[in-house]
């Protein structure tokens, strides 16, 4: 069983029609024994996203209450005695946003046992640690648009973003360690380093062509899966479940966070601003290789990839011209489809939990992922 922190292929565990690998081949327990069945096609997975994702309403419903008690943590720990501290705290995205990861964690809870403070504490934590990565993606970003208000380093410049994510990150920790529960402070702070970890990769193979796939999926899963890979580990380590089934909780979250992170990277490319509510075409402008670009440089031809290369490198990178080669090599596709591919995955393992409104809520959490990528 693959532990936190330590690299692995997130391919494994993944055929190529997204149903579950074998015993030996996965970090899940094989499909018999989890008494899974592989049904959840591409086609019938991309509708079930169109036509039941629409909106989040029915996933949040089994745990409204307990979310509601996590967003009142979070305004009651967001605020401080020094007013220029308070003012910042209260900058609207910090405080907004659509709480996936708590909401990850507490649907997990649910679909393990039973839901308690430890939980409530646990998710605050976690999701003041995805606020402060934000913080922080921004300034190395220096984007000027989140959740479609001006980021904290526009309006208050790089020094203070930088003190502000600081101040989150540490925070986050007086909280984790009210959880009642010496091993989800371990297991938060290892998905933390984790998260660094991956922003230092990627930031040093910043404008490297050479990058291969990978090592790129291995990058995100730590910068963006870990947090949710440990949302739902935490879920199942508070109800004392057995490391296998920790294992297993984990797996799914991870494979919806890596999911996250090559659609946001689809989304940088083709999306537009208003809908996604950030600034846009960050990845190409910082010589941040995705998916996309790496699978185009990977499979194009000379002439196609010299031609990204060379966009690539020059100081104002024509992100219209690289979109369309991207769509030449069918590399937009390719991305969609390796997203499409974790969340089958994730899917099927919320399929096979005992039936209750939060196991269905991890389902239909999963399927809302695809409709993000139309």
């Amino acid at each position: 069983m693959n532990q936190p922190g330590t690299k692995y292929e997130l391919l494994k565990g993944i055929e190529s029609d997204g149903s579950f690998a074998s015993h030996e081949e996965s970090t899940m327990s094989s499909s018999s024994e989890m008494n899974v069945e592989p049904s959840c096609q591409t086609e019938n997975l991309e509708l079930a996203g169109k036509q039941n994702a629409g909106s989040l309403s029915s996933v949040y419903a089994p745990v409204a209450d307990e979310l509601a008690r996590v967003e009142r943590l979070l305004r009651e720990e967001l605020s401080d005695d020094t007013p220029w501290v308070d003012q910042l705290l209260e900058h609207n995205w910090i405080r907004g946003g659509k709480r996936i990861r708590p909401l990850m964690l507490l649907l997990s809870a649910g679909s393990c046992g039973s839901i308690h403070e430890g939980h409530i504490f646990s998710a605050a934590a976690i999701e003041m640690i995805h606020a402060a990565t934000l913080v922080h993606d921004d300034v190395i970003d220096k984007a000027n648009v989140r959740r479609h208000l001006p980021t904290v380093n526009a309006r208050w410049g790089d020094r203070t973003s930088i003190l502000l994510g600081d101040f989150l990150f540490t925070h986050a920790f007086q909280l984790a360690s009210r959880s009642g529960h010496c091993s989800v402070v371990a297991e938060i702070a290892r998905s933390s380093s984790r998260v660094c970890s991956g922003e230092i990769r990627q930031n040093n193979w910043q404008g490297n062509l050479d990058l291969n796939e990978l090592d790129y999926l291995e990058m995100i899963g730590d910068k963006t899966g870990a947090l949710c890979e440990s949302s739902c580990r935490v879920a199942a380590i508070l109800n004392e479940r057995n490391q296998k089934e920790v294992d297993e909780f984990g797996e799914y979250g991870k494979k919806l966070g890596v999911a996250f992170q090559i659609i946001d990277d689809v989304l940088d490319l083709v999306g537009l601003e208003k809908t996604v509510g950030k600034t846009l075409g960050t990845d190409v402008i910082n010589q941040k290789l995705t998916l996309p670009v790496i699978h185009s440089l990977a499979g194009g031809s000379k002439i196609q990839r010299d031609e990204i290369a060379h966009l690539f490198r020059t100081e104002r990178p024509d992100v219209a011209r690289i979109l369309e080669l991207l769509n030449a090599t069918g590399s937009i596709e390719y991305a969609r489809d390796m997203a499409r591919r974790q969340i089958e995955w994730a899917v099927q393992f919320a399929a096979q939990l005992p039936q209750s409104p939060c196991s269905s809520g991890l389902r239909q959490l999963a399927e809302f992922v695809i409709k993000r990528m139309y």
